[in-house]
């Protein structure tokens, strides 16, 4: 008999065709096989009691719509996608760096600071610890919002300033210049898409700014598995085992053939044309993981 799976999003979470696209062909693929599949927001929550399986594709944080549902899903027994654990991990950088520090997962030398410790003779020593310049990020940032460079003890200061008025702690990192950041996709444990985020022009950032202010997106490459440096997807899987068994997101950078762990994302993009170029079942890996059938993988 089939299953009745619902998609949670928010109109304002669709900004490109790509994910608007990637919806409709889960859809396709949930039909495909012999399930129901609808679309719900935020008014249709009431009626989450009516699907066995809840896919959450709207922005993931404790404080958003999304976060109610997941809890509510959980409470009613009804399987869904990002538990609201992961959700509360992944939204708190310093929880999630806590996470990979206790796998031994490699990441970027990372400090954490508090309000006290903000002050001109600290961010000196940090620059000298770490090199300049440093990375701050308020723990709770998505799409690199609230991620920026210091080159000086004053930029610390005024950056830090700035992000402490969104968070009691934040993130002061090591800077790993490259071109590119791997994407690897994971669920349950599994590999489902591997890809590079390519950074534009002058970007450091997978979204960043030119001078003018305007929205820098990174290209997306898919890749390979057979050409995938099998490092690279160890660091990976141990980086997603050290938050659970979810649906996640790992961005890595490959420095001097090192991979180093930049983050875990939860409810991580999967864009028509751009996650899945080189993983064209991954729709249908995730509609089997919701219904409670096993699926492949990529390995």
């Amino acid at each position: 008999m089939g299953k009745k799976i619902a998609i949670f999003t928010e109109r304002s979470s669709l900004r490109r065709s790509g994910e608007l696209n990637a919806l409709f062909r889960f859809r396709e693929v949930a039909i495909e096989l012999g399930h129901t599949l609808d679309f719900i927001f935020k008014d249709d929550i009431k009626y989450f009691k009516n699907y066995d399986a809840i896919f959450i594709r709207a922005l993931t944080d404790p404080l958003n719509n999304s976060y109610v549902v997941s809890r509510l899903a959980e409470l009613n027994g009804i399987k869904v996608l990002d538990s609201s654990r992961d959700i509360r991990i992944c939204s708190d950088k310093v929880n999630m760096y806590s996470h990979l520090k206790k796998a031994n997962v490699p990441f970027p030398e990372t400090l954490f600071l508090n309000k006290e410790e903000l002050t001109i003779e600290n961010a000196k020593d940090i620059l000298e610890q770490l090199g300049m310049p440093v990375v701050l990020k308020a723990p709770n940032s998505s799409f690199s919002a609230y991620v920026d460079r210091a080159y000086k003890p004053e930029d610390v200061i005024k950056i830090g300033k700035k992000f402490f008025r969104r968070a009691d702690l934040i993130i002061v990192q090591q800077y790993m210049p490259s071109k590119f950041d791997y994407r690897v996709v994971m669920l349950n444990g599994k590999i489902i898409s591997v890809v590079k985020y390519v950074m534009n022009g002058n970007a450091w950032r997978i979204v960043d700014q030119d001078e003018n202010g305007k929205t820098i997106q990174c290209d997306v490459e898919g890749v390979d598995l057979e050409n995938v440096n099998t490092n690279l997807l160890e660091v990976a899987r141990n980086a997603g085992n050290s938050i659970g068994k979810g649906l996640y997101g790992i961005d890595i950078k490959e420095i001097d053939g090192e991979f180093y762990v930049i983050e875990v994302n939860d409810n991580p993009n999967i864009d028509s044309g751009l996650e899945d170029q080189k993983s064209p079942k991954i729709y249908e890996w995730i509609i089997k993981y919701l219904i409670g059938e096993d699926f492949e993988g990529l390995c």
